[in-house]
């Protein structure tokens, strides 16, 4: 597998309500993240947590 393809980035536009941007940037601020760092974050973490979910519920 090319290293290269794997760590690109894609572009993804997204809407989100004022109100949701303000609390993500207050977040990211707290984290001492950019709010696309802290939204990639957010969804890094979910991701795992779904995929361990669904090694714990193969069991």
């Amino acid at each position: 597998m090319d290293n290269k393809k794997t760590k690109a980035k894609k572009q993804v536009p997204l809407r989100l309500s004022a109100d949701l941007y303000d609390e993500l940037a207050s977040w990211a601020e707290d984290e001492f993240r950019s709010v696309n760092g802290q939204i990639e974050y957010l969804l890094t973490a979910a991701v795992k947590k779904r995929k361990k979910g669904n090694k714990q519920a193969e069991k």
